[in-house]
């Protein structure tokens, strides 16, 4: 189906892997249920196809280059100052089990000998991560719980339109949309945050 322009159809799969229609159904709706982004496409060259923006071609990464992103990738999981860590983790698994079983032993020789040092961010509540990555891949609003200096917490609205990461903090470049104006809010004193469904036409409301 990724290597498609067009859709496949039903029939198309049964007689390709040899099964029934029906099995092929059984089949295509499991996978939808796996969380796999299928669509029906209509139309001449319709048929069963995967959402574009769902993976990328096969890449093909030399020992040395996946040694290289690995090691950066561990260094950034421990430096604590991404907000999508689990993303990149992921991604880091896929990059190692590519490899055959003695690039993987070199990457893990080359590994151990290449060490970071620095300051770890400040923690950040995995959700928190998690719902500003979103907000950020996606371009939604998101509902955040954000304390400041004073320690007062404020409810907000934001768009995240960027992210500086600092040596020892990371900071969210934001569009406050209740009171339109740009805000650099710090990720580590974002205590609560969820994909808004609407936009905020309050100002923000502050407690003790």
């Amino acid at each position: 189906m990724r290597a498609r322009k067009t859709g496949v159809t039903a029939e198309e799969l049964a007689d390709r892997f040899g099964v029934s229609v029906r099995t092929i159904y059984r089949d295509l709706d499991a996978l939808s249920d796996a969380g796999l982004p299928l669509v029906a496409e209509r139309g001449r060259g319709g048929g069963y196809a995967l959402d574009r923006d769902y993976t990328l071609p096969p890449v093909n990464f030399t020992a040395r280059e996946a040694a290289v992103l690995s090691s950066l990738g561990r260094w950034a999981e421990e430096m604590r100052f991404m907000p999508f860590v689990d993303t990149l983790r992921s991604a880091l698994d896929k990059v190692r089990g590519a490899l055959s079983a003695s690039d993987q032993r070199a990457l893990l020789t080359h590994a151990e000998t290449l060490t970071f040092t620095g300051v770890p961010a400040l923690p950040v509540d995995s959700e928190v991560r998690k719902v500003i990555e979103e907000a950020w891949f996606t371009r939604r609003a998101a509902r955040i719980t954000y304390v400041d200096r004073q320690h007062l917490e404020t409810e907000r609205t934001i768009e995240v339109r960027g992210i500086l990461m600092e040596r020892n903090e990371t900071t969210v470049m934001a569009h406050d949309l209740a009171k339109d104006e740009g805000r650099r809010l710090r990720l580590d004193r974002i205590t609560r945050a969820a994909l808004a469904i609407t936009p905020a036409t309050d100002g923000p409301k502050k407690r003790r």
